[in-house]
């Protein structure tokens, strides 16, 4: 079996530069990999491999994540609308017609956008702990919701401590029952970019703005049940941040919709990468997925 190779991009759209991972066949079905906090694209590494078999696949870096640009937060307004747009125009770039989206953590709001804007391209959609419904939430939203509520300087500054070290290697390894398979590159690249000049103030920025993406869940559920899109979730079922039930709950909308759970946290693919991958390449074998 051929091992597709993986190519790095980065491409203008509109005033940034976004940097994407790309793989596979150019003439096949397409899956669109989106990231979350505080990570980005290089937390798909061991997934592409396994997908671009039989799918191309385009994995970017959101705006201030990764090695896309990171304007300061002075120059450039982080929100969750506005992380789309950018990613909106990758996909029209790249005249994607139709395509399967993963999403995950942040990602899932930016996804659920694009989905909401592209109907009729959508093939399926894969959340990997990527939440649509206030059930999922756990109670370590609170700070953030707190934020939401009193956008105090006071309340900012108690959320700093989500942008450390010690907090990001905790997101990693949370949940996780043999730590040793969790590559220590992974939560060092996310600190080395969290740690860049200004980007906590951007990291802020989007935990505030987070509170827009809850007030579309009923519009996302609506989208849900009037397009049954085709729908894998696939979770790590120890995520401190997003619960199981908000992945069940994606059947009250979809009633045809896949969910399987992982015995790992919220960043499942360092644990689970080939089951994840084996039930994605199952559910989407079962479409059939056109270009």
């Amino acid at each position: 079996m051929k091992t597709q190779t993986v190519k790095y991009h980065k491409t203008k759209v509109d005033d940034l530069n976004i940097f994407y991972r790309e793989s596979g066949p150019v003439d096949a079905p397409v899956i669109l990999l989106l990231h979350g906090y505080p990570t980005s694209s290089h937390m798909f590494r061991n997934l592409i491999p396994i997908l671009s078999e039989k799918y191309r696949v385009i994995a970017p870096d959101l705006p201030g994540f990764g090695y896309s640009d990171a304007p300061a937060n002075t120059e450039f307004s982080y929100t969750f609308d506005n992380l789309t747009k950018y990613i909106q125009g990758l996909i029209n770039i790249l005249s994607l017609k139709r395509f399967a989206v993963y999403v995950f953590d942040y990602g899932a709001p930016v996804g659920y956008r694009i989905a909401l804007a592209n109907k009729e391209k959508i093939t399926a959609i894969i959340s990997q702990n990527g939440n649509a419904y206030e059930v999922g939430l756990s109670g370590g939203w609170e700070p953030i919701q707190k934020y939401w509520a009193d956008p105090s300087e006071e309340n900012r500054n108690a959320l700093r401590t989500m942008s450390t070290a010690d907090t990001t290697r905790w997101q990693y390894l949370t949940g996780v029952e043999d730590e040793s398979l969790v590559a220590p590159e992974s939560y060092t690249l996310d600190q080395f970019f969290l740690d860049r000049p200004g980007n906590e103030e951007i990291q802020l920025d989007l935990f505030k703005d987070y509170a827009t993406n809850v007030a579309l869940y009923p519009t996302f559920h609506e989208y849900f049940r009037e397009s049954q899109p085709p729908l894998l979730a696939v979770w790590g079922s120890k995520d401190p941040f997003f619960l199981p039930p908000g992945a069940e709950a994606f059947k009250n909308d979809i009633p045809g919709a896949r969910v399987k759970f992982f015995d790992t946290g919220h960043f499942a693919l360092e644990t689970h990468v080939s089951e994840i991958g084996d039930e994605i390449l199952g559910f989407l074998g079962e479409l059939n997925l056109g270009n």
